[in-house]
């Protein structure tokens, strides 16, 4: 009897002089999350010139460590004269470094977290310069 409930919600019958309780699976090590359990956020960046300046860029772009350093194009808006893109699926509970490139130089996000010292070629290669060094944007990524 008891072996057609356990059927009847999907669930193998337990072995006979197995456990009453199902054990967890241990994890091995270097073990992820699944990507579909994992959290995951959208963000939206958006730029507007700078107060007196009126030359508009051809090209304002993000690049990160959550686009593995690959530009995305920010898409410009005429109402709102400014340019944005929202990029979904972001990992959360990390801390993640980008820039914000206009006509492919780095540009200073107001937004940003903080800045951090860039770690790697491809981070390095679109830092920005300031008196204490190279740096780079930070976004941290945590959600409730």
């Amino acid at each position: 009897m008891f072996e057609s409930f356990g059927t009847l919600f999907g669930r193998k019958p337990a072995r006979k002089g197995g456990p009453l309780i199902a054990e967890p699976e241990a994890e091995a090590p270097g073990h992820r999350e699944p990507a579909e359990r994992r959290q995951t956020f959208a963000k939206v960046f958006r730029w507007r010139l700078p107060p007196g300046q009126t030359h508009e860029p051809s090209k304002v772009e993000v690049v990160g460590s959550f686009t593995h350093w690959q530009k995305v194009p920010l898409v410009h808006d005429g109402v709102l004269d400014a340019w944005h893109v929202t990029l979904h699926h972001l990992l959360s509970n990390r801390t993640h470094h980008y820039m914000l490139l206009v006509d492919g130089q780095p540009f200073y996000d107001k937004t940003c977290d903080g800045l951090a010292v860039p770690r790697g070629a491809d981070e390095e290669r679109y830092a920005l310069t300031t008196e204490k060094g190279p740096r780079v944007m930070m976004l941290f990524a945590q959600t409730k």
